[in-house]
């Protein structure tokens, strides 16, 4: 048997994860979704656990679009008239009007020349600095960036690497400086919401830090944020980070699969800029696109977004966020405050992580467990996610059970 040696190995592999608790486990399997009724939101029914209803503490769809009406009607009727999937990579016919609509759409949303879509958020990251990253560029990082940033950095190999601490403006400055000389261009890269900490980038700062050591560099300093997790959930109309911040960076990687509800990711940025990624980004070049049926979804949550009922949800998010951490620290929890939907409640100890999001599981809310190596030692948490389709009834039993294990546990 070929593969009797590498199982075995393997084996060995996934038992010192499970043996130390760095193992993800196995996926829990959503069966059916139960829509809101009466003061509670939507619910959502596991395989394996009977009939038992779950509130769903740990998805990224913010402004919960992925079951809205309208949004749904459009996705269907994309389909009924361009066929479920696009059938080819774009360049040879799998680019529909969809696409370039949505595209245009993105560019608009962001204030920006061009815009360019992926068939996800993590593949946008490793599309968009990889092309850029010549054998005579110096990449600077935030020491807390994503995985796709890690990958893409790695997969580039550029003439040097340099991370500074998090969101610290002063190292940052510090690492520019230390790599003046090493590079004709410069990449300064960053999340705009640090997804595991529900933290944000200081992209006003970091742009103005950034300009000061643009003509240092042959071909200038060029700022990168993947606002993912900012993108639609953040800001008073939801354009994210920089919204908040009041900073605009060159390139801003965003996603279709977050707040939007829906899948893909996308880059705006100069038309220049993404006329040139088209050419040289395999990510893009050799995989095909999303849909059109998610395409015709996105642009109709775009739609609602700039809606008076798009500001509506984003305040109703905004206060559940606000009830939810305020719920944790009376409690006695400890966490990282801020306006973001990402709400993380800091154990900082495996086991204990462990234990709590097996009794969370077991009444009826999920939430994600995050340990070492995914976040720093010392930091694991579990990582709740509020959308705007929770309730204050919703929060109120969430708070509760987590009350209630405070008192027995």
């Amino acid at each position: 048997m070929p593969l009797k040696k590498l199982n075995s190995a393997l084996a060995q592999n996934l038992e010192d994860l499970r043996s130390t608790g760095r193992d993800k486990g196995a996926e829990l399997v959503i069966k059916e979704v139960r829509k809101a009724k009466g003061e509670f939101g939507p619910r959502y029914i596991l395989e394996g656990y009977g009939d038992q209803e779950f509130i769903k503490m740990n998805a990224n769809s913010y402004l919960g679009m992925s079951m809205n009406p309208e949004v749904i009607k459009a996705e269907e009727a994309a389909a009924q008239k361009f066929g479920v999937g696009p059938g080819a990579v774009r360049f040879i016919s799998g680019t529909y009007d969809l696409h370039i609509e949505l595209e245009k759409k993105l560019a608009e949303f962001h204030g920006r020349e061009a815009g360019m879509i992926f068939s996800s958020a993590y593949v946008t990251s490793l599309g968009v600095i990889y092309p850029l990253t010549t054998k005579e560029t110096v990449v600077v990082s935030d020491a807390l960036n994503h995985n796709c940033i890690i990958q893409a950095m790695r997969l580039s190999r550029p003439a040097a690497k340099m991370i500074y601490k998090h969101n610290d403006m002063a190292d940052l400055e510090a690492k520019l400086n230390e790599a003046v000389g090493k590079g004709k261009r410069c990449l300064v890269i960053t999340d705009g919401i640090f997804s595991m900490r529900g933290d944000f980038s200081p992209l006003k700062e970091l742009t103005e830090i950034s300009a000061k050591f643009n003509d240092k560099f042959e071909e200038g300093v060029i700022t990168i944020a993947d606002d993912s997790h900012g993108v639609g959930a953040f800001g008073k109309t939801g354009r994210g980070t920089e919204e908040f911040t009041g900073g605009k960076v060159d390139i801003l990687i965003g996603t279709l699969g977050k707040a939007f509800g829906v899948n893909g990711g996308y880059v705006v940025a100069s038309k220049t800029v993404l006329d040139y990624l088209r050419e040289t980004a395999p990510m893009y070049i050799y995989s095909n696109p999303i849909t059109c049926s998610e395409a015709a979804a996105t642009l109709k949550v775009l739609e609602i977004l700039d809606s008076e009922v798009g500001v509506k949800r984003l305040e109703h998010l905004a206060a559940m966020t606000k009830k939810f951490e305020d719920g944790l620290t009376s409690l006695g929890y400890e966490t990282i405050e801020g306006p973001h939907p990402v709400v993380p409640l800091m154990v900082r100890d495996t086991a204990e992580t462990t234990k709590l999001v097996k009794y969370l599981t077991e009444n009826g809310v999920l939430g994600t467990g995050l340990n070492f190596p995914v976040v720093p030692k010392g930091d694991e948490e579990i990582r709740f996610q509020v959308n705007a389709d929770h309730t204050e009834a919703d929060i109120d039993y969430v708070l509760g059970v987590l009350k209630k294990y405070k008192e027995t546990h």
